[in-house]
């Protein structure tokens, strides 16, 4: 089951960390970006192949370290067609080196829409005799603001396809307060949320206690909610962000791990890919300075929650 096989991957590792690709060109070194640029021009599709070229040396560089990366969609689109052509290509150079993928595009809708962004992202799609896998990922982020029937399109194809999807709970970013934080009948806005997540997911439970369909995206930037979520659900697998760039702590995150070491996965983005410029580096090691930090994050983090247990 989808999340079954993440906890795996985090436990082989010991690493409970998501590298979350989310590349602007200014994180590219020159030589990438020149390259790139002599065969395609200063265009959409020179930045796309130089990203796309960015991305492989990093993945290279950590997937036997890293139990997944989370690329962000709306870095690929910026760039249009062939963007997310680079996404496409991420994802399926991940997969082929074994990583866990998940799609970080917090997609929702209703009806046929959330159908179609269920398929798109997590399922297959028929075109006459065949079916096609339009992208090459594991899990992605939905908002789950619209209720129970913008939910149910993607927990369908997660049950038929053996995928997962991250629910927005409690997120990083410091203007969440305005409606997250709000009271319904003396019950923050988060946690109502938490509440429905949890639901949903109890339809999925794994072999290691979670959810292997559902899982919730909580931001490190708030750990007295982390903790809070955490007891509250208990089975609920976390995606974290905000830690790093963002100011989100390693000692801050214990509260989201139970004694196996295990309830979350944390991300980080700018830190590892920027990692050379802050090394001030050669900029043909920005590969090695990415896996420099990730290491320097598995270490911090493992030192905090101890060996993660299956």
């Amino acid at each position: 089951m989808s999340l079954d096989r993440l906890i795996e991957k985090i436990a082989e590792t010991q690493n409970p960390t998501v590298v979350g690709l989310d590349p602007k060109l200014e994180y590219v070194p020159e030589f990438i970006k020149a390259a790139a640029f002599a065969e395609h021009g200063e265009t959409l599709k020179g930045a796309a192949c130089a990203i796309l070229e960015f991305n492989k040396g990093i993945i290279d560089a950590i997937y036997k370290e890293v139990p997944a990366v989370k690329p962000q969609l709306a870095f690929y689109e910026m760039l249009g067609v062939d963007g997310i052509k680079a996404f496409y290509e991420t994802c399926e150079y991940a997969r082929a080196r074994g990583m866990y993928i998940i799609a970080d595009g917090k997609r929702n809708d209703i009806g046929s829409t959330a159908e179609g962004y269920a398929a798109a992202y997590l399922g297959k799609v028929q075109i006459g005799a065949n079916e096609f896998e339009p992208f090459p990922v594991d899990s992605l982020t939905v908002n789950g603001y619209l209720g129970s029937d913008g939910i149910e399109p993607f927990t369908e194809i997660c049950e038929e396809y053996d995928k997962s999807i991250f629910v927005l709970i409690k997120t990083s970013n410091p203007s969440s307060w305005e409606i997250q934080d709000k009271m319904i009948d003396n019950t923050p806005v988060y946690e109502v949320m938490g509440e429905l997540c949890g639901n949903w997911g109890l339809q999925s439970l794994g072999k290691y206690g979670f959810s292997a369909a559902v899982g919730a995206v909580v931001g490190a930037t708030y750990p007295k909610q982390i903790a809070e979520m955490r007891a509250k659900l208990p089975f609920i697998f976390f995606l974290i962000p905000g830690y790093g760039a963002q100011g989100g702590k390693g000692e801050d995150l214990k509260a989201a791990f139970d004694s196996r070491g295990l309830g979350g996965i944390v991300n980080s983005s700018r830190a590892v890919m920027c990692a050379w410029q802050k090394e001030k580096c050669d900029e043909n090691d920005y590969a090695s300075a990415a896996l420099r930090e990730v290491l320097r994050m598995k270490n911090e983090l493992i030192n905090i929650i101890g060996e993660i247990k299956i």
